[in-house]
C-alpha cells in the first residue's frame, strides 16, 4: 500500500485515500487486504497478457474454468475482486501454474523484557 500512496502522493488526498483513511481507522488491517487485491489484480493482468500472447480467446479460457466468456472478461478488466482459487483456474487455462509464498507483513517486533 505504501508504494500505491507513494506514486500518487503528489496529487494530494482524494475520495479513494480518505475511504482507506475511514476504513483503517476502523480495521487496521484494511491497507494490507487492499494491497493483497493489487496483487491479485496484477496477476490477473500478468494472465490476461499471457493468454493475448499465446492468441488464446476467452471462450476458449472461459470453457477450460468452466464459467462463461462474460465472466472472463469482467475477470480481465478488474471488475470483480478474483480469488487465489480462480487465478490458478485461469493459469491453468494458458499453460500456466501459479507459485505462492509466505513473508511476514511486518518486521518482529522485539519482546519486552520484563523483571
Amino acid at each position: 500500500m505504501a508504494t500505491t500512496k507513494k506514486r500518487y502522493a503528489h496529487r494530494g488526498a482524494d475520495d479513494l485515500d480518505r475511504m482507506i483513511a475511514r476504513r483503517t481507522a476502523v480495521n487496521p488491517e484494511f491497507p494490507g487486504m487492499v494491497q493483497a487485491a493489487l496483487d491479485r489484480r496484477h496477476i490477473m493482468r500478468a494472465l490476461a497478457a499471457e493468454r493475448e500472447r499465446l492468441q488464446i480467446s476467452q471462450q476458449t479460457v472461459a470453457r477450460s474454468m468452466k464459467t462463461s466468456q462474460p465472466a472472463v472478461a469482467r475477470m480481465e478488466s478488474g471488475e470483480v475482486d478474483v480469488r487465489l482459487s480462480t487465478l490458478d483456474r485461469y493459469a491453468t487455462a494458458v499453460g500456466q501454474r501459479l507459485s505462492y509464498q509466505l513473508r511476514p507483513r511486518r518486521p518482529a517486533r522485539p519482546v519486552a523484557a520484563t523483571g
